[in-house]
């Protein structure tokens, strides 16, 4: 096994085992009750504040006040009254859409691409392909709504069941990131720091690979994360559509500026694979659960909101 990763904390080790903890035990019911607008997500993720999300958003009228008086009322059971649970067809949409990204990722051209060196000497090689992937899932997306072959409004109906399919199907994919890590390491940037939860929550590896191609970090955080957010922004402004026959210009905009910035975001990938993400963060629930469920399920969270509650911004 190589270098392990450093084991010092900045803070004690009680703080720290229990900021872990907490984030592995709270963050996956957040998702499904409560959520928040991508400034306020950044905060939650790190000290746990409370904003609006599906739930909310969609069966309380994003009222947080309502669903916590929901909450206090019904208790525990309410609770497990409310939370969705996975269906064959989330567990498809999600499987053909992860499939097809992987495929993109696979098989689209690209520039050869360097990452920055390792710790331990390596050097990673990336396919920048990220563009050309943003385009045609788009296109692809848009052609099967506008030929009807395909309906987005059936991913936003059955949007609660697909984010309880990613909560535990992702965490699944943790587990197998951690084994992963003991036993077929891709690189010599793995190892354990001895302690199961630490090893679980920061990751095992830093540059984890299934073949010599398939870069994990790239797919979970890029393809699989960030470009569902775009992807659920245009479903959004088709669920509108469909129900209102019209598209408020509130939903124009936020659609618009979550475009603006994935498009840019995709535009720069190359230079993303040179940041703390990629090059520091090791694969593990804090960046892989983050980028397969929270990012989806939060990060687009204003637009899943208005899709019923439509505001009228006007010219003033």
């Amino acid at each position: 096994m190589a270098a392990a990763p450093e084991t010092k904390t900045v803070h004690s080790p009680a703080l720290t085992y229990f900021s872990m903890l907490s984030l592995l035990s709270l963050c996956p019911p957040f998702v499904i009750l409560l959520s928040a607008n991508a400034t306020l997500s950044c905060l939650l993720k790190y000290s746990m504040l409370l904003g609006l999300g599906w739930y909310t958003m969609v069966h309380a009228d994003g009222s947080v006040a309502q669903t916590w008086n929901y909450l206090k009322q019904h208790g525990l059971q309410g609770f497990i009254d409310i939370w969705p649970r996975p269906t064959a067809i989330a567990w498809k949409i999600i499987f053909v859409y992860g499939a097809f990204e992987a495929a993109l990722q696979l098989l689209l051209p690209g520039k050869r691409v360097e990452g920055p060196i390792s710790p331990t000497g390596n050097r990673p090689v990336y396919k920048a392909n990220g563009m050309a992937a943003y385009f045609v899932t788009l296109v692809t997306y848009i052609s099967l709504w506008w030929f009807e072959i395909f309906n987005p409004s059936v991913v936003y109906d059955h949007l609660g069941e697909i984010y309880s399919a990613l909560i535990f199907g992702s965490l699944i994919f943790c587990v197998f990131l951690y084994i992963k890590g003991h036993v077929a390491p891709s690189s010599t940037d793995s190892g354990s720091s001895g302690n199961l939860i630490i090893d679980f929550y920061w990751g095992m590896e830093l540059y984890p690979r299934i073949g010599k191609n398939f870069d994990i970090k790239v797919f979970t955080n890029c393809r699989f994360g960030m470009m569902s957010w775009a992807v659920l922004a245009v479903t959004y402004c088709i669920k509108q559509y469909e129900l209102n026959g019209k598209v408020s210009d509130s939903m124009l905009v936020n659609t618009t500026l979550m475009l603006v910035y994935v498009t840019k975001f995709f535009w720069w990938e190359a230079g993303y694979w040179n940041t703390m993400d990629i090059a520091h963060d090791r694969a593990g629930f804090y960046i892989c659960w983050g980028c397969l469920v929270w990012v989806p399920s939060v990060y687009t969270s204003p637009g899943m909101y208005l899709v019923n509650h439509p505001v009228n911004l006007g010219m003033q």
